[in-house]
């Protein structure tokens, strides 16, 4: 309940600021989300998951603007053996996570086709099971806090994204044996309607 208030929430701030704004946009996106968590527990490598949403585009000036999202995103991750013996969880060996995650982003336009971006993002785990295997899962904090920063190329009503995240949260909320912080690569499209 309080996932599709936040939404609703967020949309309807994004539809109301439009009769104030210079510019609005509005639109949907798909792409890629390649991810790794760091921690010794955590293979060293980058695993690919996806992430669907929408997002606006709010003109304060010329130059700058905000844009606001709200994506789903998987995020899948590898552990190591040494995850079992540090945290006595069997059978977790690939997990798969799904977050809602919400960019505020700062854009600033050198030109009419490009904007660069930076800003916070916050996602909420939303996949919560309660099976023997999905409690291992239950390992992850329920939020992570991240940095974002990219490029996007406006090409009419196409957008086309390549960020990097940095996590600025510990996820592990099992013990303090190690700090595990996510890093992650967004590319895709979107196309504002």
């Amino acid at each position: 309940m309080k996932l599709k208030t936040l939404a609703l929430a967020a949309i309807t701030f994004a539809l109301t600021t439009h009769a104030k704004a210079q510019n609005f946009h509005f639109g949907i996106k798909a792409g890629a989300d390649i991810n790794k968590i760091n921690g010794q527990s955590f293979k060293k490598q980058f695993s690919y998951g996806y992430q669907v949403g929408v997002f606006s585009e709010i003109g304060l000036t010329s130059r700058f603007g905000i844009q606001p999202e709200i994506l789903l995103s998987q995020v899948n991750v590898d552990t190591t053996d040494n995850f079992s013996d540090v945290y006595h969880v069997r059978g977790l060996n690939n997990v798969n996570l799904k977050y809602l995650k919400i960019p505020l982003l700062l854009n600033y336009k050198p030109n009419a086709f490009v904007s660069l971006q930076v800003g916070p993002q916050y996602g909420i785990l939303l996949d919560k099971n309660k099976s023997a295997v999905d409690n291992g899962k239950s390992a992850f904090k329920q939020g992570d806090f991240s940095m974002v920063g990219g490029l996007q190329l406006n090409i009419t009503k196409i957008r086309l994204y390549g960020r990097y995240a940095v996590g600025l949260s510990n996820l592990n909320d099992i013990d303090n044996t190690e700090k595990w912080k996510s890093q992650s690569f967004q590319v895709g499209v979107g196309v504002t309607l």
